[in-house]
C-alpha cells in the first residue's frame, strides 16, 4: 500500500514536471537540470515523510507494552507470584510497560514491568488480570466520553510562565487599602503573584464587564474597580503576576435571571441549596459558559496573565446519593466530567487566543482517587485540557485518617507529600498534563478537632512537602487576605 501511494505521488510529479517544462519550453530560461532539481527534491521530501510515517506506526506497536492498573490497589512482588515479596503498591490507573510475560506453577499469567516512583523507575511483577490495555477500560460508563488525546499547549512570547508563588485577594482587598499592604508583602518575600477575584462566589464583578451587562446586569453593581488599566499597570510595575479567579457555577447573581437554569430538588421543586445556602446554575448550561468564558476574555484583554476557574464542578452531592433526586438539567446527557472538560476545552478555544493561560481549582483529593468524586472532577480530564491545575490541599479540608495520618490539620507536611505524590504520579498518565500548582493552607481551622495554629512554619511546611515531592509552585489561601508567612 505504501509503495503503491509513494509511485501514484511520484507519476503526478512527473506530470506536473512535464507540464511545467511544456511551459518553460515556451518562453522561460528554465533549464532542464534545474527541473529535473526540483522534481528529485519534491520525491525524496515525500518519501521522507513516508519513513517517518512508518516510524510513526512501529512507535504505535511498541506502545503496546504499555498497559494500565485495573485493581484499586495492586501489589507489585520481587516474583511472579502471590507469595512474593511486595516491593510496592500501584494505585488504579498507575501506567506500567510490560518487559515479558511467564505462568507460575499455578499456570497464571504475571509480566515483569517496568514503572515509575519518586525514587526512579523500578522493576518488579504483577498479576496480568488486573491490568487493561486502553486507559478508557478502566473507566465506569459516566467516564467514558472523556478525551485524554495529546493537546497542545505552548508559552506565549508577550506572556511568558513564571514559577509562581500565590496569594488569594478579593474583590474587597484588590479595591482597598490592604492591597498595598499585599505588594508589600510581595516585596518582602518570595511572593510573585496574586489570585484576584473578577467573579467573586457570589457573582459580582471585580471591573464592569460587557458580559455581565448581557447575562447579569447587577453583577456590575458593586464593581469597585474603576479602571482596571491602571490597576493592571500598578500591579505589573511590581512584577506581580496577575490570576483572575472566576466562579464558574456557583452564581446566585446570574441565577436571578435564570431561574430555569438553577439545579432542582425534584421532591420540593425547589432550587437545590448546598450546606453554604448559596443556588447552583447546572454545569450544563451553555449560556453560563458563554458568560464566564466572555468575563475570562475581558480578563485576559484588560491584562491578567492567567484565567482560573474555581468552582468548576457541580455541587457537593453527599457522594452522589442526591443525584436521584436532582435535576441538573442534562438537555445533552453528558457525564458530569464530560460538561467540565467540555467547557475547559471552549474556555482554552477563547482564552488562548489572548495569550492568557488557563487554570482551574479542584479537590485536594482528586488526585488520589480514582474517579470524580460525583463533582465531575477527574483529573486526568481537568490536567489535559488546562495549562494548570490547582488542587486544594488545605490539611484542614481532609479527614482525620487520610493518608494515614491520624489528624491530617496537625500534620501539613506529611499529609501534602503524599497529596501531591499521588497529583504528579497522576499526571503521567497523559502526554500533554497541566503543570501541578496546589493551594496549600494559611488559615487556622479552629472548627477542626485536633487542629493546631498555622503561621511560618506550618506554611514552609507544606511547600517543602511540594518541593520534595518535584512541585515548585502554590498558591496561599486565606479567607481574610491575612498572610503569616515570614
Amino acid at each position: 500500500m505504501l509503495f503503491n501511494k509513494k509511485m501514484t505521488k511520484f507519476i503526478t510529479l512527473i506530470i506536473s514536471t512535464m507540464l511545467l517544462f511544456s511551459a518553460c519550453s515556451q518562453g522561460s530560461s528554465t533549464t532542464n537540470e534545474e527541473i529535473k532539481d526540483e522534481t528529485n527534491k519534491q520525491v525524496q521530501a515525500e518519501e521522507k515523510q513516508a519513513t517517518e510515517n512508518e516510524q510513526g506506526v512501529a512507535q504505535a506497536k511498541n506502545d503496546e507494552s504499555i498497559r494500565y492498573i485495573s485493581a484499586s490497589k495492586l501489589n507489585v512482588r520481587e516474583t511472579p507470584d502471590s507469595a512474593g515479596t511486595i516491593l510496592d503498591s500501584l494505585l488504579k490507573g498507575s501506567k506500567i510497560k510490560v518487559l515479558s510475560e511467564s505462568k507460575n506453577e499455578a499456570g497464571e499469567l504475571w509480566y515483569e514491568v517496568e514503572y515509575k516512583t519518586f525514587e526512579g523507575n523500578k522493576k518488579g511483577h504483577i498479576s496480568a488480570e488486573y491490568t487493561v490495555s486502553k486507559r478508557e477500560e478502566l473507566l465506569d460508563e459516566h467516564l467514558r466520553g472523556l478525551d485524554f488525546s495529546a493537546f497542545e499547549k505552548i508559552e506565549y512570547k508577550n506572556n511568558k510562565k513564571v514559577k509562581v508563588k500565590g496569594v488569594y485577594v478579593t474583590v474587597n482587598s484588590a479595591a482597598g487599602a490592604k492591597l498595598d499592604s499585599l505588594i508589600k508583602l510581595a516585596e518582602e518575600t518570595e511572593i510573585n503573584a496574586f489570585v484576584i477575584d473578577v467573579k467573586d462566589d457570589f457573582g459580582n464583578m471585580l471591573f464592569k464587564t460587557k458580559a455581565a451587562e448581557k447575562y447579569a446586569p447587577s453583577a456590575n453593581d458593586k464593581a469597585p474597580i474603576k479602571d482596571i488599566d491602571e490597576f493592571i499597570k500598578k500591579l505589573k510595575e511590581k512584577d506581580i503576576y496577575t490570576i483572575a479567579r472566576i466562579v464558574s457555577f456557583k452564581d446566585p447573581t446570574y441565577a436571578q435571571y435564570n431561574t430555569d437554569k438553577v439545579i432542582i430538588n425534584k421532591q420540593t421543586n425547589q432550587p437545590f441549596v448546598n450546606k453554604d445556602g448559596i443556588i447552583w446554575v447546572s454545569p450544563h448550561d451553555r449560556t453560563l459558559w458563554d458568560y464566564n468564558i466572555a468575563v475570562a476574555k475581558e480578563a485576559a484583554i484588560a491584562g491578567f496573565n492567567e484565567i482560573q476557574f474555581d468552582y468548576v464542578r457541580f455541587p457537593a452531592s453527599d457522594g452522589g446519593k442526591l443525584d436521584e433526586i436532582l435535576d441538573y438539567r442534562n438537555e445533552k446527557n453528558e457525564g458530569k466530567a464530560e460538561t467540565i472538560q467540555n467547557y475547559l476545552k471552549q474556555a482554552y478555544s477563547v482564552i488562548s487566543k489572548e495569550e492568557a493561560y488557563i487554570s482551574a481549582d479542584v479537590y485536594g483529593l482528586v488526585g488520589s482517587v480514582p474517579d470524580d468524586m460525583h463533582l465531575g472532577q477527574y483529573w486526568e480530564a481537568v490536567s489535559n485540557y488546562t495549562d494548570y491545575i490547582s488542587p486544594m490541599m488545605y490539611p484542614s479540608h481532609y479527614a482525620n485518617g487520610t493518608y494515614g495520618v491520624a489528624v491530617p490539620d496537625a500534620d501539613p507536611y506529611n499529609t501534602l507529600l503524599q497529596g501531591a505524590k499521588d497529583a504528579v504520579l497522576r499526571n503521567e498518565n497523559l502526554e500533554t498534563p497541566a503543570q501541578i500548582r496546589p493551594w496549600i493552607q494559611s488559615f487556622t481551622a479552629s472548627w477542626v478537632k485536633g487542629y493546631i495554629k498555622y503561621g511560618p512554619e506550618q506554611v514552609k511546611a507544606q511547600i517543602k512537602a511540594l518541593n520534595d515531592a518535584g512541585i515548585e509552585e502554590y498558591l496561599l489561601w486565606s479567607a481574610s487576605n491575612n498572610y503569616d508567612i515570614k
